[in-house]
């Protein structure tokens, strides 16, 4: 009775101690996650320069226009003959000129090229919104694999001290059954024994849990400054449906709609690359001003300043590149091929990875059930064990047996637990619904 209240204040204890720390959710590890995350900064960023690519500004839409401006000094010694034989001579004369001009160039008409460019970046604008989607949906797998291996290792931990202070107990009995001559001295040496190895395994399990932790806070971008729990209670969303899951799977899985966009963008190549084959027309207009002064005595004029506007078409038709442009349609149609073939391959892999993962997703789903009847039919039986044990019905060696038959049942059943959970997320990712539903 005594040890039973013993036991029941520590768990109390421990239980206010846990409660002490913050409880970091599911929900609050998400947030906290797509904030922080390095990784997901990275993509976020590449998504921002792909937008700024597929803007008018990187279109070929717009003109060009460029400025241009000059000034120049000549100082020379000349001598010149008139016409009635005089001759003149002019030291030092210096000539200054200036100029300046706005040029304007516009690319009226190059064959459809910069409009299947214009749309090929607005393909990779998508595919690298996909790309960032797949780097999200492989960041979250990966934090809730480490979230659920920390909620694992705090059941495992928790077990383990519950069965350190039944070994506890069970050294302070065999004490007083040595001291007033009922077992030997054996007992009280295998009790300690048992005590050492529980807790050798409890301050390694402890060790993992926080090792663990840190690499959950490292995923979440070393948001936590101090220690905490992590919410072990899960729902199971047994209610997906196969059949619905295949459909979506087909409609959103990331690696099908990325090999989808590449071949987009590769269909928008080959149209580029023949866009080469018909002329550039482009519009070039100029406005200049230019302004010369001279002092010399041999000159016309002393100043001269003249401004004006121009304007005209250029007609370019590369009428025959060596064969260059010919190779490269070639070539591009034939790797639009290729992503077309590895397109199937992918979707085939793809399937087989989704029934896979369904089946072992249903698999662990009843190996966790048959885990939970397990550990009531270890419990009944460390419980009578444990009466008869106290009675002197069963040795310290059997007890002993109980003991970790219960213990090896709990660690069993949280292993089941958080690998149907994580069997779950696998078969969510595959589907493309891992970023759609509440876990």
């Amino acid at each position: 009775m005594h040890i039973k209240v013993y036991i029941t204040l520590v768990s109390v204890v421990f239980g206010m101690f846990l409660n002490a720390q913050q409880v970091l959710s599911t929900e609050e590890a998400v947030r906290l996650t797509l904030e922080n995350n390095y990784g997901i900064k990275i993509t976020t960023n590449n998504v921002e320069v792909a937008d700024n690519n597929q803007g008018i500004l990187n279109s070929g839409y717009l003109p060009t226009l460029t400025g241009n401006a000059g000034a120049s000094i000549d100082v020379q010694n000349t001598e010149g003959q008139l016409a009635n034989g005089e001759t003149r001579v002019a030291e030092g004369a210096e000539t200054r000129r200036y100029n300046a001009s706005i040029n304007l160039n516009y690319t009226l008409f190059d064959g459809l090229g910069r409009l299947y460019n214009y749309r090929r970046l607005k393909e990779q604008y998508q595919l690298s919104e996909l790309e960032a989607r797949e780097t999200i949906e492989t960041t979250m797998l990966q934090m809730f694999t480490i979230y659920y291996s920390v909620a694992q290792l705090s059941e495992n931990t928790e077990a383990l001290e519950e069965t350190l202070l039944i070994s506890k107990d069970r050294l302070t009995r065999a004490g007083y059954q040595f001291d007033y001559g009922q077992s030997t001295k054996l007992e009280v040496l295998n009790a300690e024994v048992d005590i050492n190895n529980d807790s050798i395994n409890l301050i390694n399990i402890k060790q993992q849990l926080k090792n663990t932790k840190r690499d959950l806070n490292l995923v979440m971008g070393n948001a936590y400054a101090q220690d905490f729990n992590v919410d072990t209670d899960l729902n199971f969303l047994l209610q997906l449906d196969k059949e619905t899951l295949l459909e979506k799977m087909i409609a959103n899985n990331v690696t099908l709609l990325q090999a989808q966009r590449n071949i987009n963008i590769s269909q928008f190549d080959i149209k580029s690359s023949k866009a080469r084959f018909l002329p550039n027309l482009g519009l070039v207009g100029s406005y200049g001003w230019n302004e010369s002064n001279n002092n010399s005595p041999l000159a016309f004029t002393l100043q001269n300043t003249s401004s004006g506007v121009s304007a005209g078409l250029n007609l370019t038709w590369n009428l025959f590149d060596g064969g260059s442009t010919i190779t490269q349609v070639k070539n591009t149609k034939i790797l639009l091929e290729n992503q077309k073939l590895q397109q199937e391959q992918l979707l085939m892999d793809v399937e087989r990875n989704f029934n896979n993962a369904w089946d072992d997703y249903q698999n662990k789903l009843v190996i966790y059930q048959v885990q939970e009847k397990n550990i009531k039919t270890s419990e009944n039986n460390f419980e009578r064990t444990q009466e008869k044990f106290k009675l002197g019905q069963v040795t310290s060696i059997e007890f002993r047996q109980a003991q970790l038959n219960l213990l090896n049942a709990e660690l069993s059943r949280n292993q089941a637990k958080y690998d149907a959970k994580l069997a779950e997320l696998t078969v969510l990712q595959l589907s493309g619904e891992l970023l759609n539903v509440q876990l």
